[in-house]
């Protein structure tokens, strides 16, 4: 497939892999013309397509933050759980991560994509920007070029740590662009939790009077309502000492995750998301034992389970 222009947006693909050692999966770069800014886009489709020019047959999609860390445990998910979850439908993994450095990917963009405004909704974010590329290039490419003849249903979007916390600022300012939102221990701490306030400045209290921003955006033509689903781990905000770990050490850690406040902002968005009636359904889940890192790989083997069978 040679480049295609979408909007500013180049999308160049990678040499595909042998068939026998990633079967259905390429890889392209996505660059914009315009600021230079380059996104490594992971696609996965099902076994059991012949080509992408497949006809008849129609996709969830499952757009992945963090693609390079998480893109391949997506796709994975997908393609192990299909062969025992009887009536399945056929799903897409878009992973959208950043060109290696290295052997580092691009933390510093990532940080500028995922962060949203500071409390004011008019102000200019790295997030809007990124969510505006998702919407406006990336799904139209993945629709009108890598898939033209698939009839394409649901969308969800997982996100993870920083992730998470655009996946939740984009539930808020978007609630119409995904149908699933999956928010894996999102960092709500960041800017003074200023996302838990927007919150209520966007859904409001559940009180009609308090609703204007979906009544004016016209959110409330929109047959469904999106779904949230927040995961985090129990040792996140409260770590357990490990076995070769020296009382120095454990307290260092303690002192460094205990004010980030994991398990109370979670809590506090999903009693926030739920009051305000602005979703079909939200919940919340703790995985046990976990910490930050170990939640991923859990939330999107659930959060799939979660967007299917809706």
């Amino acid at each position: 497939m040679a480049t295609t222009l979408v909007s500013n947006w180049a999308f160049t693909p990678f040499p595909p892999f042998p068939p026998t050692l990633f079967p259905n999966l390429a890889v392209w770069n996505a660059t914009s013309t315009l600021s230079n800014m380059t996104y490594q886009i992971q696609i996965s489709w099902p076994f059991e397509w012949e080509t992408r020019e497949v006809l008849g047959r129609s996709a969830l999609t499952m757009y992945v933050l963090d693609g390079n860390a998480m893109g391949m445990t997506a796709a994975e998910g997908f393609k192990r759980r299909k062969p025992v979850s009887f009536g399945q439908p056929d799903s897409i993994v878009v992973s959208i991560g950043y060109p290696l450095t290295n052997s580092v990917y691009d933390m510093v963009n990532r940080f500028i994509d995922y962060k949203p405004p500071p409390g004011n909704q008019d102000s200019p974010s790295g997030a809007d920007p990124f969510l505006d590329f998702i919407d406006d290039a990336l799904r139209p490419w993945v629709h009108n070029t890598v898939f033209p003849h698939v009839d394409f249903t649901r969308d969800a979007l997982f996100g993870h740590s920083f992730g998470g916390l655009l996946v939740t600022y984009a539930l808020i300012s978007r609630p119409d662009m995904f149908d699933t939102y999956l928010a894996a221990s999102p960092a709500l701490e960041v800017q003074h939790s200023s996302v838990l306030e927007d919150v209520i400045a966007r859904f409001g209290t559940g009180d009609p009077a308090s609703s204007a921003y979906y009544t004016s955006t016209g959110c409330n033509a929109t047959p469904t309502l999106p779904a949230l689903m927040i995961t985090y781990g129990s040792v996140e905000e409260f770590p357990a000492r490990r076995r070769t770990e020296n009382e120095t050490a454990f307290q260092e850690r303690k002192n460094y995750f205990r004010p980030l406040g994991m398990t109370e902002h979670c809590h506090d968005l999903f009693d926030r998301v739920k009051a305000s009636g602005k979703v079909r359904d939200v919940v919340l889940k703790e995985y046990v034992g976990q910490d930050h890192a170990g939640v991923a790989a859990s939330a999107i083997t659930d959060g799939i389970d979660y967007f299917v069978d809706w």
